[in-house]
């Protein structure tokens, strides 16, 4: 396989990392709207992330948030957003470059991408993936209110059923 020097992984993780970058200044701007929420995965000791020690400690490797119900102070810029969250019911002020970004995922319109870590080693072929699929566990969520009951599942359904788009496909 010939040596890529023009960077192609590098680029695609740039411009995917903006797709997550413009979303956040969409909610920074209107608030979440719909069934829109993220999870956002990221390296706790890249170069960068500025998090509360008890959060660094807790997950020394890679921790997983979500904007969702309460969250404060969402700043996006270029290179990094800030948000503060509420960890063991205190506010906790986040401090995360796009480039610690490991996973992005809105499970409202099941939508991911995954990304290499910045200085990880290339892997082959595979770049960020756009991740249809469940999202990833949260290392920690930010307290919210309870969740509203569901509506009762019409007869016949059985309530969170995945439904496989294969079998409505024609053999």
């Amino acid at each position: 396989m010939a040596k890529d020097f023009i960077g192609y992984q590098a680029l695609t993780d740039s411009a995917l990392r903006g797709v997550v970058r413009d979303a956040l200044r969409r909610i920074e701007k209107s608030g979440l709207i719909g069934a829109h929420h993220f999870y956002l995965t990221f390296k706790t000791h890249a170069d960068g992330v500025d998090i509360p020690d008890f959060l660094k400690e807790q997950y020394p490797d890679e921790m997983t948030i979500i904007i969702q119900h309460q969250y404060w102070a969402l700043k996006v810029k270029e290179d990094y957003f800030e948000v503060t969250l509420t960890f063991k019911k205190l506010p906790a002020p986040l401090h995360i470059p796009f480039n610690a970004l490991t996973a992005f995922f809105d499970p409202g319109v099941q939508f991911g991408l995954q990304f290499r870590a910045e200085g990880e080693a290339a892997k082959p072929a595979t770049g960020p993936v756009m991740v249809p699929t469940n999202p990833p566990e949260p290392a920690v969520e930010a307290e919210a209110p309870e969740p509203a009951k569901p509506a009762a599942a019409p007869a016949g359904e059985k309530p969170g059923e995945v439904v496989s788009l294969d079998s409505f496909r024609k053999k």
